[in-house]
């Protein structure tokens, strides 16, 4: 038999993406792969994408597990309730995750999400490799591991409210990391027994436990936060951006939400780079004040956009709230979608830019798409990365801690219009470097092949015990 691969990503839409193309690419290199996904998940991916094709495509070599999350089938498994989610699963896997681990079809090593902490021990009472794969950013990654010094020395909690200050401790990010980049929780008092907190230091403290970190990001990219990181994990596979890579291209799409096409033949018909894509993700909700400042501003620049309102992303949305010349406006230059294939729209030539929560995943589809960025973050590693955005890349704006119509209005006419060049100039210098990371010879190909030979060898080892 050959290398045989248990993956368990977070049972979150970007986690689950990075790792069904991970899954793909080494099942096309004679992997055989069991994908951990929660029983709600599967339901929402066999319902809403083509998830079955995995299996099909590669007979044998793949097969989803489903397990329970611990939480009633009708609980609505929202942001709200994540900590609730992880507090769940993290007492119904770990038996689940052991008996796999010992079965007949015992894998040659497990990858699991890096919040999915209790893998360690695990690991280590079944004598199985570990690899955390953290689907997050490097520099969130960097800022986490460097919240215990921050807090020991006496820089967390903030001090005053100056938000602008800059932090002084995270290495290889002076001058450029202000509190208000910090992840959202270290605003005001820490508290240790929130549970978030608790799986973030959690986080921390068990990935240089494991075999090795990967990553979904480039050299290039990331360079000196990458040079920080192996200070304490020093086996990294920087193998990104994964949705690149030409191996990833046979399924079409592994999202949980029901993706609207009819947007991309309404792209068909506009001006080329003439359209801001708008999208907070599968998880943010906004309010309905932040929702009609945000829709005045864009109105209000004369921009061309689609809009992606899944279900519950506006709190409290009526349609019949919308201002008569807002739906006018909406309708006349305007196109708006419960979900849609995102990495096509980032991709079509009718897109200009791409207003954003900055999640990881989104921020590197737009990266390899060469599109700027207009960066409203709301929590986890998007604090971090809409700074790196505007300050480390310099490909778009930061617009965190704002939603002012006015402000809105400004910054949608820089990016499409005043300084559109530019920022379009620097965004496909980006482009090109990503994408030679993931070509013949490119860096992350090279990481990618020696993660998958170390797991082949893995597997030696393992038959010469």
């Amino acid at each position: 038999m050959g290398p045989h691969v248990l993956i368990f990503p977070l049972p979150l839409q970007g986690p689950i993406n990075c790792m069904l193309k991970l899954a793909e690419i080494m099942c096309i290199q004679q992997i055989k792969v069991t994908f951990i996904i929660t029983q709600h998940i599967h339901r929402c991916l066999f319902h809403s994408s083509d998830a079955q094709a995995y299996s099909t495509k590669y007979d044998d070599a793949f097969r989803f597990k489903p397990i329970p999350d611990g939480l009633p089938q009708d609980h609505s498994r929202t942001v709200f309730e994540f900590s609730e989610l992880m507090l769940s699963l993290g007492a119904v896997a770990p038996p689940i995750l052991h008996q796999m681990l010992i079965s007949t079809d015992s894998p040659t090593c497990v990858i699991a999400d890096g919040l999915l902490s209790f893998a360690t021990d695990i690991a280590a009472q079944t004598g199985v490799p570990l690899l955390y794969f953290d689907t997050i950013s490097p520099s969130a990654i960097w800022t986490y591991m460097c919240l215990p010094k921050l807090i020991q020395v006496g820089d967390l909690p903030f001090k005053d409210d100056n938000l602008d200050e800059c932090i002084r401790n995270v290495p290889g990010l002076e001058g450029i990391m202000r509190h208000r980049d910090l992840p959202s929780f270290c605003r005001g008092a820490i508290d240790f027994t929130d549970p978030q907190v608790d799986l973030v230091l959690k986080q921390v403290h068990h990935m240089p436990l494991s075999q090795g970190l990967i990553l979904n990001t480039f050299q290039h990219l990331d360079a000196p936060i990458l040079s920080q990181i192996r200070k304490l994990c020093p086996n990294i596979y920087t193998i990104g951006p994964l949705h690149a890579h030409r191996q990833t291209s046979y399924i079409n799409s592994s999202s949980i939400w029901e993706e609207d096409w009819s947007c991309i033949s309404w792209l068909d018909n506009q001006p080329s780079g003439s359209v801001l894509y708008v999208s907070i993700g599968s998880l943010c909700v906004m309010t309905k004040e932040d929702f009609f400042e945000i829709l005045h501003g864009i109105v209000n620049s004369g921009s061309r956009f689609l809009w992606v309102r899944r279900p519950g992303s506006v709190a409290g949305l009526d349609p019949i709230d919308i201002p008569l010349e807002l739906s006018r406006a909406t309708e006349e230059r305007g196109c708006t979608v419960s979900w849609a294939p995102q990495q096509e729209v980032l991709a079509h030539p009718a897109v200009g830019g791409f207003l954003t929560h900055s999640g990881w995943n989104s921020t590197l589809e737009s990266v390899v798409a060469g599109k700027p960025m207009i960066c409203w973050p709301h929590y986890v590693d998007q604090q971090v990365n809409s700074r790196f955005v505007e300050e480390m890349w310099k490909v778009g704006f930061d617009m965190k801690d704002s939603c002012d119509r006015v402000v809105v209005e400004k910054i949608v006419r820089e990016i499409m219009e005043l300084r559109k060049d530019e920022f379009l100039k620097r965004s496909i210098e980006l482009s090109e470097a990503a994408v030679a990371s993931v070509g013949e010879g490119g860096s992350s190909a090279a990481e990618l092949n020696r993660l998958i030979d170390d797991i082949k060898y893995m597997k030696l080892s393992t038959n010469h015990k």
